[in-house]
Parts: C-alpha cells; sequence; structure tokens
C-alpha cells in the first residue's frame, strides 16, 4: 500500500489494484487515511489561474521493459503476442486522465520515441495531438535523437499560461545518451529572465543537471554534462525568477537543492511507460505553483505497472517511486 498524491485538497492511496481517492480535504492540514499520517500541501495565496501538466519517457516503439546494456538483472518484461503495446495502454491512460483537468497545456519532456524512428513519433503525435492540439508542446530526448532522428529539435521555446511562463530546452545530444545545454539556449533563458524579472518562469528540459557540489565530475555523466550544468544553475543563481527545472530521462521521482539556488527544486518525474506509471500535475495560483505527481490508474495500466515494479532484481520500487517529497511539494516565488 503507497500514498502516491498529496495535494491541497486530495490523497490518494494505491494498495494493489485498488485506487482510494480521498478528496474535499482543507489544506496545510493533517488527516490520517489508511495508517498514513499526512498534511496537505499549502495552498499558494491568491486565486487558482491555471493548471497544466507534464509527462516523460512515453518510450512509443519500446517492446520489452527492463533492459539496461551491460546490466543482467531482470526481471525482463514485455506483453503477449496480440496485446496492446505497453507504451499505447499506459499513454492511453495518462491522456484520459490529464483530460479530466482540462489542462492549460501538456509538455512532454522528451524520449517520445524508443529507437527514434519517424514511424515511432507519428505513432506519439497520433495520441497526443488529437488529445490536445495546440495546447500540446514536446521536445526530444536521448531515445529521439542517439539515432539521428531531427524531429522534436525546434525548442528553446516559451509557453505563456495565466500567472507563469513554461521555458522549454532541448537537452539532447546527438547520437549520445549524455544532456547538453548550448550557449545558445543559456542565452535565451537569461533574455526570458531579464524581459520581464516580475514573472514567474518554470524551466523544463529532458535530461537532469549535475549537482555542482559534487566532489565526482564524471565526463560520461548521464545528465547534463558538468560543464553545462554549472553554467545553467549559474543562470538560475542569477534570476530568481526562474523557479524550477523539471527533467525526465532518469524514470525516477526525485528532488534535489543547490546551495546556489537555495530553494530552487531541481526535479526529475518518473516514467510513463513503467512503474509507477506517472505524469504530473501543475496547479499555479497567484502566489506560487504545487506539483502533484499522478500514478496513471486505468486498469490496464495497474496491471503493467504492478508487475514493473519488481523489476532490476527488486530494486525499481525503491529508485522509481520516491518519497512524497519528490512527489508532491510547492513552489513558490522568490523572496
Amino acid at each position: 500500500m503507497e500514498l502516491t498524491t498529496v495535494a491541497d485538497d486530495e490523497a490518494v492511496v494505491h494498495d494493489g489494484f485498488d485506487v482510494r481517492v480521498y478528496d474535499g480535504l482543507e489544506p496545510d492540514t493533517v488527516y490520517e487515511y489508511d495508517g498514513f499520517v499526512f498534511r496537505t500541501l499549502p495552498q499558494p495565496g491568491g486565486e487558482l489561474l491555471c493548471r497544466f501538466a507534464t509527462v516523460n519517457d512515453v518510450h512509443f516503439g519500446e517492446t520489452e521493459c527492463g533492459i539496461i546494456e551491460g546490466l543482467d538483472m531482470g526481471p525482463i518484461f514485455s506483453v503477449p503476442d496480440g496485446a496492446d503495446p505497453f507504451p499505447e495502454v499506459m499513454n492511453r491512460g495518462a491522456i484520459a486522465e490529464i483530460d479530466k483537468i482540462d489542462p492549460a497545456a501538456v509538455i512532454v519532456k522528451g524520449d517520445l520515441t524508443s529507437t527514434g524512428t519517424v514511424e515511432e513519433f507519428d505513432d506519439f503525435l497520433s495520441f497526443y495531438e488529437p488529445a490536445f492540439g495546440d495546447r500540446l508542446h514536446y521536445v526530444r530526448g536521448n531515445h529521439d535523437s542517439y539515432y539521428g532522428g531531427t524531429f522534436a529539435a525546434e525548442a528553446p521555446f516559451a509557453v505563456s499560461l495565466p500567472g507563469i511562463t513554461l521555458a522549454v530546452l532541448d537537452t539532447a545530444t546527438p547520437y549520445h545518451f549524455a544532456g547538453r545545454v548550448t550557449g545558445e539556449t543559456l542565452t535565451w533563458l537569461r533574455d526570458l529572465a531579464v524581459a520581464d524579472p516580475s514573472e514567474q518562469i518554470l524551466v523544463f528540459g529532458h535530461h537532469h543537471c549535475w549537482n555542482p557540489e559534487s566532489n565526482e565530475r564524471p565526463e560520461g555523466y548521464f545528465g547534463i554534462n558538468p560543464d553545462d550544468s554549472e553554467r545553467l544553475v549559474e543562470v538560475f543563481a542569477a534570476h530568481p525568477n526562474l523557479r524550477g527545472y523539471f527533467a525526465g530521462h532518469t524514470h525516477r521521482n526525485r528532488v534535489r537543492k543547490f546551495g546556489l539556488t537555495k530553494d530552487v527544486p531541481w526535479v526529475e518525474v518518473a516514467c510513463v511507460k513503467d512503474f509507477p506509471g506517472s505524469w504530473a500535475e501543475y496547479r499555479v495560483f497567484e502566489g506560487g505553483v504545487l506539483q502533484i505527481h499522478r500514478r496513471i490508474s486505468s486498469p490496464d495500466a495497474m496491471d503493467w505497472t504492478e508487475k514493473t515494479r519488481g523489476m532490476f532484481g527488486g530494486m525499481y520500487f525503491e529508485y522509481a517511486f520516491g518519497d512524497l517529497t519528490d512527489r508532491c511539494f510547492p513552489i513558490l516565488p522568490a523572496r
């Protein structure tokens, strides 16, 4: 049994295939349900201006789950012949749930495909474009660019919503798994921040940032390389209206904070394609933003994620799920 979601007015508990939603709750209040004691998120001040949603690592075209090159841990999962591919099952469930919040925008943070083919990209579009139309915004990840694909490479771009601006960066490195942030992109982000210092900006990209406080500086870092990570963190430190960076790529829920950027969250959100089967809702208030983690809960999605929670020798659950504070939290304006 897991306490999956805590919002300002709601909590969700998953007990196997049983999904229990406790709604009508008061913000910033302690409750106990199903043995879990928790405090609902504080509601930022002012009016609710809009909602938007993000997904990442949707992996259209993938046929097997639980494989890491060079690591033989098992188990590996695939769907039976004749069954719907699991990326379609999981994304169909995510789309149906996101549609219910009537999002002002939907941001897809990379790894739209499994092997970077145009056919897989077209499959992605066939699911998301009819659902969200011009509210849909997407950028490539390493699975899309590793094999030379050039689609979804139009970033950086900004999405203006009531009360917030969303800045979407292309962190992909063609023909490589690792991430980067080019000098042109950093200049663009600085210019966006300077244009209206009172405008709160959330930044989105596929790859996560290297921790500039780390004692190790690996040349083959899995996320944004250390040099570019340092420069990105410095831009955030210089412009307090950049209020958070949100990535995918790692298939985990995690929040880090760096000394240079103080209370700014550096966020990773777990993938759509397997356990826990995540998407993120963002509620934009006049006084701040809430990130609310959602676990895709359609019956066929739950069947798949209950299987895949045991990947990588049983270690995947603890890695991917994260703590409640990695999933649900407030993002406040600079003080």
